[in-house]
């Protein structure tokens, strides 16, 4: 019996024992807050493990970023073994994340001997602050040899140690950075963090033309985690699942998404056991999870957290994907985080909100109740248009991935053409300020300095709830929605070019406030006089209208915006004159850095389709055309009986037809795959990745991946059921 058969014999049984069978869930009648971050070693747990002088210390790095000095690390590292000891942890990990696009860690035990072989437990400030993985066999963009192995992981104080439980054991991990020996980022927390930073100099600078009192601006973020999940018995009858996260092929099912039934239905009762289990585990995390729900597709659902400051946030939904993968398996499920694991469907994404808060409690990106908040909303509101309008091109690059070129484009996800929607309300305030006649603004104009935006808040919060879900990035009554951002992302790579570009243009937008005070302009003056400047600088990135339509397309090429469709094209943003300056200038990227990362994205993509292509070929030569050959066969025995018992051939002409039609696709999908196959080893014989890549996307993926697709699907539908083994998307998308 196949796979598929035996998963669908076994899919009641299943189903029975995940619902019932899981003893992880939170019980019912328990609240989220006795065990929320009951794992994390938080400042409260800090305050009890710790002296005076250790929390004060640990305390200063993560709201200040001081550093710790060795002898206070010690010291806290001694609290932290002691406080995850209570929990039954023996062993400790630096957790990071490389360029794999995955979490990575290595244990070490607590356990040691002394030099006359006494055992003992220990835990030291080094060990905390720095270990020494192979660097030379993660993702390096050719910065470290084979032979040039040591890397450093390094603490970072601002995110809390947490304690991972796995199956019986219990791991204590130190979120850290990933650095080569030379110093180079290997990972992707490292250059966010001094993204963070920049953008908190930048922004503390411009908020104290409003408020002195301003001496911090943290960045935070919301992001929505979407994804799908199947049988797990489903999952391994797929090859394709298996090895590329996504099926290569396979036919709609007669019932998909049309009729609008699966979006905030009644979750499934399987699926909800599951969540409620991983819900659970990120609770115990600390990471703060609020709404659960379906989504679009059958199968796909969307969790989200509550606001935090940007680094936890990335930890958080980076250290959930794992979560996610453990406890489905427990549920005999499959989490698949791909954006696009079925065609025809809707993909998955991770939206990313964004804005930015300040130590005074204030919203940067939340119109105020005064003149003077209004101003400082205004002013962050078009700095952030015009961040996103100037390096529009890098941050596509940062959301580029060969699985996220599925979605962009595709109608059902934002465009690959980088826009801004702001709403019909905040749209009429920018072209007020823009079309004033004259060059100066008359300091008593109550109409300008003395905005009330505060009365529009209730139409604009309307207005902004019916979103333009068509928009890359959207303006959403108190955030920006950075729509774009794959599904199997790293929130950190966006979060860090937005960050970046955002340092750079308050950066900038502070100088031509400055120059205008210098030469005699009151201070609000100047602010409005380059806020109107910035306004018509960025105008073309403004669009409220359809992204999906080919209308928009010729607009935006006529506005001058890029239309990058494939990773290989836009991530050549990423090595441009003004990326160079960009990252370099605000200490984020070294040139050597920013060329490896380059690399390292090109190699990543060209792997993943090479892989998909591998299987493609794997699955047509071992599945797909054995069954239909196999099937073929029946047809010409029924052909020849039917002509041997005497019949007329006008008797037998469906099956005669309907033979020439199977035919005809196993003929054209089996010369197709004989002629990708050769299209991968032209390109392969390529030496330049860059040119690889392009060459795998174009005269691999685009000439031959849809075309073999074609006509696998159809002999899906011509096949006979008993002869198909691979389960099908009725299967996979609707039985739980």
């Amino acid at each position: 019996m196949s796979l598929r058969f035996q998963a669908l014999r076994g899919l009641t049984e299943t189903s029975t024992e995940a619902v019932n069978g899981s003893s992880h869930q939170l019980n019912g009648s328990a609240k989220i807050t006795g065990i929320f971050a009951e794992n994390v070693f938080t400042l409260s747990k800090a305050r009890q493990f710790l002296s005076d002088e250790a929390y004060k210390s640990l305390n200063n790095s993560i709201k200040a970023g001081q550093k710790i000095d060795r002898s206070m690390a010690n010291q806290i590292a001694h609290g932290i073994r002691a406080w995850s000891e209570t929990k039954g942890v023996t062993h400790y990990t630096h957790w990071f994340q490389p360029l794999t696009g995955t979490t990575a860690e290595k244990h070490d035990s607590f356990f040691t001997l002394k030099t006359d072989g006494t055992p003992i437990e220990q835990f030291e400030g080094d060990a905390l602050i720095q270990q020494e993985p192979d660097a030379s066999s993660f993702p390096n963009g050719g910065l470290r040899a084979t032979f040039e192995a040591r890397g450093y992981t390094a603490w970072d104080p601002s995110s809390p140690a947490f304690i991972l439980e796995t199956g019986f054991g219990k791991t204590l991990c130190i979120p850290t950075i990933f650095v080569s020996y030379t110093g180079e980022s290997l990972d992707y927390k490292a250059p966010l963090l001094k993204a963070i930073e920049a953008l908190n100099s930048s922004a503390v600078d411009v908020c104290n033309y409003f408020d002195r009192n301003v001496t911090k601006v943290t960045a935070t973020l919301g992001w929505e985690q979407e994804y799908f999940v199947i049988d797990e018995a489903m999952f391994n009858a797929r090859p394709d699942l298996v090895m590329c996260g996504r099926t290569v092929y396979g036919h709609n099912s007669a019932k998909n998404q049309q009729l609008e039934d699966h979006y905030f239905g009644s979750i499934p009762e399987r699926v909800y056991a599951f969540m409620r289990d991983f819900e659970k585990e990120a609770y115990v995390l600390g990471i703060p999870l609020r709404t659960r729900h379906n989504e679009v597709a059958p199968g796909q659902f969307e969790c989200a957290p509550i606001f935090e400051e940007l680094n936890l946030a990335v930890d958080h939904n980076t250290l959930l994907m794992d979560v996610m993968d453990r406890v489905a398996k427990r549920h005999k499920l499959r989490v698949l985080l791909h954006e696009k694991p079925f065609a025809g469907i809707n993909g998955s994404g991770k939206h990313n909100n964004w804005s930015m808060a300040t130590d005074t409690g204030v919203n940067l990106l939340s119109p105020g109740k005064t003149p003077k908040t209004n101003l400082m909303f205004l002013t962050f509101f078009v700095n952030t248009i015009k961040a996103f309008h100037d390096y529009a091109d890098i941050l596509r690059a940062s959301i580029a991935s060969a699985s996220n070129d599925f979605r962009l484009g595709a109608n059902e996800a934002p465009p690959a053409i980088m826009s801004v929607f702001i709403g019909q309300y905040l749209t009429k305030v920018l072209n007020d300020i823009k079309q004033r006649v004259g060059d100066k603004f008359d300091e008593q104009d109550e109409s300008m300095l003395k905005m009330d935006i505060h009365r529009s808040i209730p139409e604009l919060l309307m207005d902004n709830t019916d979103r333009n879900r068509t928009s890359p990035f959207a303006f959403t009554g108190n955030k920006f929605e950075f729509r774009a951002v794959g599904s199997t992302a790293n929130c950190a790579n966006p979060m860090t070019v937005l960050n970046t570009a955002m340092a750079a243009t308050l950066k900038q937008f502070k100088s031509d406030v400055d120059k205008l005070i210098q030469k005699g302009d009151k201070k609000e003056i100047a602010i409005m006089h380059v806020i109107k400047e910035y306004i018509i600088a960025s105008e073309n990135v403004l669009f409220e209208g359809n992204g999906y339509s080919e209308e928009w397309a010729n607009e935006a090429e006529q506005r001058g915006l890029p239309n990058v469709k494939t990773t290989p094209l836009a991530l050549d943003a990423m090595v441009t004159e003004k990326a160079f300056k960009l990252f370099i200038d605000n200490g984020i990227y070294s040139h050597s850095e920013l060329e490896a990362r380059h690399e390292i994205e090109l190699e990543k993509y060209l792997k993943k389709v090479q892989i998909e292509g591998r299987m493609m070929a794997e699955l047509a030569t071992s599945h797909i055309l054995p069954a239909a050959i196999r099937y073929q066969n029946l047809l010409i025995n029924n052909i020849k009986g039917l002509k041997e018992i005497g019949l007329e051939d006008a008797n037998y002409t469906s099956q005669k037809e309907l033979l020439q039609i199977l035919s005809r696709h196993i003929n054209e999908m089996s010369t197709s795959v004989t002629a990708m196959i050769e299209a991968r080893k032209k390109a392969n014989a390529l030496e330049n990745t860059r040119e690889k890549a392009i060459a795998y996307g174009e005269e691999v993926k685009e000439k031959f991946f849809d075309k073999i697709r074609y006509h696998a699907d159809k002999l899906e539908l011509l096949v006979d059921d008993k002869e198909w083994y691979l389960p099908k998307y009725r299967e996979l998308l609707f039985m739980r």
